[in-house]
């Protein structure tokens, strides 16, 4: 189960960030050997404020055990053929690092594995990234894997996800009130990507606004809404329009009831549980901008539908005998990242 995973406690931080900024497939930055530890460093206070106001930690392993356990209980009774099944957690930036995952299923003598994105859609700075590492530790060793690999490398339109997000916008609606119900603006938040990432032909942007459609289609268009995005770095182009600016641009035009839905993310993390709950939603520059309701949907979490997501998508994945997505294979139209055709083949090859 590959994700970026969040240090669990605020001593962890500044190896999360190290790690994060020295990630060449993530970003790319002058004399990023030197850059990147400095930046780090730098940002470790502010985030690791930030980690202490949503409980000293991210809950994304916590999250992810849960589902994981979830999903291969159900995986059990759904495909007694491939049992008994077990889930590990790769994570890039915090212990338990991907790396430390492959250790840990050679150890067990595991001779089938599937490396499950847990982003719904597809980009190269963060499934890439994950399937990049994989990759790398066998290729830094001169050495073939000992088990065989396959990829679950996005489902952004399953339709066991989109219920979920689907009766988690429901649930939330129903909160606001009655009389204002009708007009509340759906925001489905994404985190950004630089534009040089998009520009490349990252097919991130247009696997998002496929989950926005699927939900909105499920929810009969029953309100209005726009897809944003948060979480920008530094100073250069990201893709926009930024969530922040957008809900005071719809507060300045009488818009002032709003539904936040974090529509990229399946589990809590500081995105959520600070950005949009305390940055956005608490923030003073909202309350002086003259928001009357502003909420935001539950994260995917605990919800036993999502278990259901999870094994309906491995159960699918194993018995179509692919090692992945066509896709997969084919790479950036102006990719600059060698390693990513060279991951490519070694998980298009796999059988």
């Amino acid at each position: 189960m590959m994700n970026m995973g969040g240090p669990e406690k605020l001593d962890d931080v500044h190896d999360f960030l190290l790690r994060l900024f020295s990630d060449t497939d993530l970003m790319k930055l002058p004399v990023q050997n030197r850059l990147g530890p400095f930046i780090a460093k730098r940002r470790t206070p502010k985030i690791q404020e930030q980690y202490s106001r949503i409980g000293g930690g991210s809950p994304i392993k916590a999250w992810t055990t849960m589902q994981g356990e979830g999903m291969v209980k159900l995986l059990d009774e759904m495909c007694p053929e491939t049992a008994p099944h077990k889930f590990y957690i790769g994570f890039r930036y915090v212990h338990p690092l991907t790396e430390e995952a492959i250790e840990e299923m050679e150890k067990d003598g595991v001779e089938r594995a599937v490396a499950f994105t847990q982003y719904p859609q597809y980009s190269c700075s963060t499934t890439g990234s994950s399937l990049n590492a994989i990759y790398r530790y066998y290729s830094s060793r001169g050495d073939r894997p000992k088990m065989r690999w396959s990829v679950i490398d996005r489902w952004p339109t399953h339709p066991l996800l989109v219920e979920c997000f689907s009766q988690h916008v429901l649930n939330e609606l129903q909160k606001f009130p009655s009389e204002k119900r009708d007009d509340v603006v759906i925001l489905f938040s994404a985190h950004s990507l630089p534009l040089s990432v998009v520009n490349r032909g990252d097919p991130y942007p247009q696997e998002v606004g496929a989950t926005v459609q699927r939900v909105m289609e499920r929810l009969g268009h029953c309100n209005p809404y726009r897809l944003v995005w948060q979480s920008r770095v530094g100073p250069m182009p990201w893709l926009g329009p930024q969530t922040d600016d957008v809900i005071k641009g719809l507060c300045e035009r009488g818009k002032k009831n709003l539904l936040l839905v974090p529509i990229a993310f399946t589990s809590d993390h500081i995105e959520t549980l600070h950005e949009l709950d305390i940055e956005y939603s608490q923030s003073y520059v909202l309350s002086q901008c003259g928001v009357e309701n502003i909420r935001r949907a539950e994260s995917l979490n605990g919800n036993p539908i999502f278990f259901q997501a999870l094994a309906d998508l491995v159960q699918t994945h194993l018995r179509s005998d692919e090692s992945c997505s066509r896709q997969l294979t084919l790479r950036c139209p102006l990719c600059t990242n060698p390693t990513c055709g060279e991951t490519k083949a070694f998980f298009a090859n796999q059988k």
